[in-house]
């Protein structure tokens, strides 16, 4: 891909929101994608001040995403903003934090199945009177009866190389390498549309990321998980970096995964898990105390093997041969097949798909070996 093409993709996707929402004021409203179960659930989002009056985004590209571009850059988070959104007739409230995110948790929902999974959510920013300023349209997914378990999968070296976290590497990697490059694992976008599909087919197992990137980068991982055809919406759960000219460092995430997996197998109680990681950081002793706490519940464990060494995959394994830890498969590897095969052999994918992750999988000799 030529650097001009990688310049025009960048600018398309960084410059999306801005003109998805079309919110020329003084405040711009970001809701995320969220999720839900019959009775709960949740939803995220940020809200923005940025420069009033600045020149419209409309416009043929580059000059029209250039300026979405440039909105969205002279922009920074709004502190103490009221939201309202309105999920089902159940209409809730919530304040910015200083960073200006907010969070909504309906309990006692009574959803139903609808023709899509996707349920719409009307987000509103509220001005002192109480009125709406600015509306946006949120989503949460409900899973269907038919899906049959939840998948929780991590981001970073399990789905994509290494640089998530770091945002000039993934936009490099994403806008600016040639479409041929291998971002993603061999066989990812398959195997993961196998395990959405499930092993009748048509599931709409509900797929949630987790990841140790900021949610400044939403937007570009978004773009990723749809060049690939990584199914699932996708839900993801981010880092608040929180940086600041007062804070210029990352806030430390103790306990983030931990917290987002135990909190989704709280949400789906009666669906068991699937749990998708890789060895290179703690994803393998996370997934072993999940089985621990919500015993009977896990499906199996899929650790990628990202050349930690022969001491960390030896420890690994071990872990999957524990007294409780026996009884789900847990299988440690680098190839995305090797994991297929086993998933179908447990009738969490059709014996079909194979064929599918094994074409993904495939070398191709035009590709660009992926950068760590």
């Amino acid at each position: 891909m030529a650097e001009g093409g990688g310049l025009r993709r960048l600018l398309r996707v960084l410059g999306r929101p801005v003109r998805r929402f079309g919110q020329a004021g003084p405040y711009a409203l970001r809701p995320y994608r969220g999720y839900a179960s019959d009775s709960e659930a949740f939803l995220m989002g940020r809200v923005f001040r940025q420069l009033a009056g600045a020149t419209a985004i409309e416009g043929p590209e580059p000059a029209g995403n250039l300026r979405a571009l440039g909105r969205r850059l002279l922009r920074w988070g709004a502190r103490g903003a009221m939201v309202r959104a309105t999920l089902d007739g159940h209409a809730l409230t919530a304040e910015t934090d200083r960073d200006g995110y907010f969070r909504l948790h309906w309990r006692g929902l009574a959803l139903r199945p609808d023709a899509s999974p996707w349920h719409r959510v009307a987000v509103e920013l509220l001005g002192r009177d109480g009125a709406p300023t600015v509306t946006a349209e949120g989503a949460v997914y409900l899973a269907p009866p038919s899906s049959d378990f939840v998948v929780i999968s991590d981001i970073d070296d399990t789905v994509m190389h290494t640089g998530v976290a770091n945002a000039a590497v993934m936009m490099w990697q994403l806008f600016f390498k040639p479409a041929e490059s291998r971002l993603t694992f061999p066989g990812v976008g398959a195997f993961y549309r196998a395990l959405h599909e499930g092993g009748a087919g048509a599931a709409g197992n509900p797929m949630l990321f987790v990841s140790r990137a900021p949610w400044s980068i939403y937007d570009v991982l978004e773009a990723f998980f749809t060049l690939h055809g990584i199914p699932g919406g996708p839900v993801m759960f981010l880092r608040e970096w929180g940086l600041t000219l007062q804070s210029p460092l990352p806030r430390r995430a103790r306990d983030h995964k931990r917290s987002l997996v135990a909190h989704i197998m709280d949400l789906y109680a009666g669906r068991p898990a699937v749990l998708i990681g890789d060895s290179g950081q703690h994803d393998p002793e996370l997934y072993a105390e999940i089985v621990r706490r919500y015993p009977g519940r896990v499906r199996a464990i899929y650790i990628r093997d990202v050349g930690a060494g022969a001491d960390r995959a030896a420890a690994i394994r071990a872990l999957g041969g524990g007294p409780v830890e026996t009884a789900v498969p847990f299988l440690l590897s680098d190839s995305t097949v090797a994991m297929a095969e086993n998933a179908a052999a447990l009738g969490l994918i059709r014996p079909e798909a194979l064929q599918a992750v094994a074409a993904d999988a495939a070398p191709d000799p035009a590709a660009d070996s992926p950068v760590g």
